[in-house]
């Protein structure tokens, strides 16, 4: 299954309702596992906010959750996609 790493920047309107930050987090989680994915997430310090490792089914189930949340007005994000370091050391393998 693809995962994402995605970095998470409160927008005007996220951190005046920080308060509610938890409840909306698990709003996301729920609409993940609806997908059949998973998603861990992060509260943080420094330039980010939040950020959250999620797998998802493909790009395309992904990109519709990003667009969603983002369509909340809570939250910027920037996402990543990553691989897992076994299955980078298959691809880096394949290196003629």
């Amino acid at each position: 299954m693809p995962h994402y790493i995605t970095l998470v920047k409160w927008t005007d309107q996220g951190i005046r309702t920080v308060k509610d930050s938890p409840k909306r987090a698990e709003a996301f989680r729920r609409e993940v596992e609806k997908v059949g994915g998973k998603v861990q997430i992060f509260f943080t310090l420094g330039e980010y906010d939040i950020v959250a490792a999620t797998e998802a089914p493909s790009d395309e189930v992904y990109l519709r959750l990003s667009l969603w949340l983002g369509s909340l007005g809570n939250v910027r994000t920037t996402t990543l996609k990553a691989w897992p370091e076994a299955d980078a050391a298959k691809v880096i393998a394949q290196l003629p």
